[in-house]
């Protein structure tokens, strides 16, 4: 099927405070994850926004798979460090990345338990001459904890280090930020990576502003601040909630502030992207288009007779329907909704290099 693509994204009582209401939000992270249950493949297929989940799956495939033809430009074994790796939904990445060890580390002991369970899962059903990474897993706030303490080697080194939706969760303190940064590039190897997927701080604040109150979203995602005009660069605190459900708390990463934290571990910034902007320069390439395809990022537009569109709401494929009334295009389009576009359009990519 041909796809044409779519979109349109439019210091003593005071520390003593400090650290407990910090305490207090890394146990609510944790309690958060370990409590969400695992959902199976239909429950997921029926979810309001399962093209927008497939499609930011989708980007972390490319990304990740971009890095680690770099990496093995120049060295065959490749180390990786999931750094918030959850309950391991990029295990299958890393096994189709062919890398040689793999350390997954995560705050919710839950989520470790599950990972690991897939990995050993994920063993059993490969083929026996089908070599799978070697992997360790860790339970840890990486945002307060050095990994570097847990390792079964303290002075393993990585070739990357992956962190995926996960790093604004440390911005709530600056020594929270700075640990998980150390975390994060103190054992890379001077050529490795440090890849990762952040809410756009710029993105959030400018739709803030825009609004009448303090909060803003769609069908699809609320974002709540409890002020405006103030947003200090550790610690700016807002409630994002994702199809109905509420998740912790997060906080705003000022870029220009993390990029200048990285240089201490000598890092520098190499790709800072939107998620439009990595999405309409990484879709020219054919085979990511075959692996949009093949992973369901798009929805389909029209849908066939047997089909239905993820949502009714008046208005939410007016862009679809404009670009599929042109001569010129061919028929289906692939696309997503306006309200998850504009969900998908808060986050942005990131690359760092370590340098010799």
């Amino acid at each position: 099927m041909y796809v044409t693509l779519c979109y349109d994204l439019t210091k003593t009582a005071r520390m003593y405070t400090q650290v407990t209401e910090e305490s207090l939000h890394s146990q609510k992270v944790a309690t958060h994850y370990n409590a969400l249950q695992e959902r199976g493949l239909a429950e997921r297929n029926r979810s309001r926004i399962v093209h927008m989940r497939n499609f930011n799956n989708w980007l972390k495939s490319v990304l990740i798979g971009d890095i680690l033809d770099k990496v093995k430009q120049k060295k065959r074994d490749v180390t990786v460090l999931d750094l918030g790796c959850g309950k391991g939904g990029d295990l299958l990445k890393w096994k189709k990345g062919r890398i040689d060890k793999l350390v997954c580390a995560d705050i919710a002991g839950v989520s470790i338990e599950q990972c690991q369970q897939r990995y050993n899962d994920m063993r059993r059903r490969g083929h026996p001459n089908d070599r799978t990474f070697a992997a360790e897993f860790i339970t840890s706030d990486c945002s307060k904890e050095l990994l570097s303490e847990k390792f079964r080697d303290p002075e393993l080194q990585f070739d990357v280090c992956s962190c995926q939706f996960v790093y604004h969760y440390s911005f709530e303190s600056e020594q929270q930020a700075e640990t998980m940064l150390r975390n994060a590039c103190e054992s890379l190897r001077p050529g490795g990576f440090f890849i990762g997927t952040t809410p756009d701080a710029y993105e959030l604040v400018k739709r803030l502003e825009e609004s009448d109150t303090n909060s803003f979203g769609n069908e699809v995602y609320s974002v709540n601040f409890q002020k405006k005009d103030d947003y200090p660069l550790f610690g700016c605190q807002y409630d994002f909630n994702l199809e109905g459900v509420v998740n912790v708390p997060e906080f705003l990463v000022y870029f220009p502030l993390f990029e200048e934290m990285a240089k201490k571990y000598n890092m520098r910034l190499v790709c800072k992207k939107t998620f439009r902007e990595f999405f309409e320069e990484k879709v020219k390439d054919e085979k990511n288009k075959v692996l949009m395809q093949w992973m369901q990022a798009l929805e389909q537009y029209p849908p066939d007779e047997r089909g239905r569109l993820a949502s009714d709401s008046l208005g939410e494929y007016d862009h679809a329907k404009t670009i599929s009334e042109s001569p010129a295009v061919r028929l289906p389009l692939g696309t997503l909704s306006k309200s998850e576009w504009e969900a998908t359009s808060l986050y942005l990519v990131f690359v760092f290099e370590k340098m010799s």
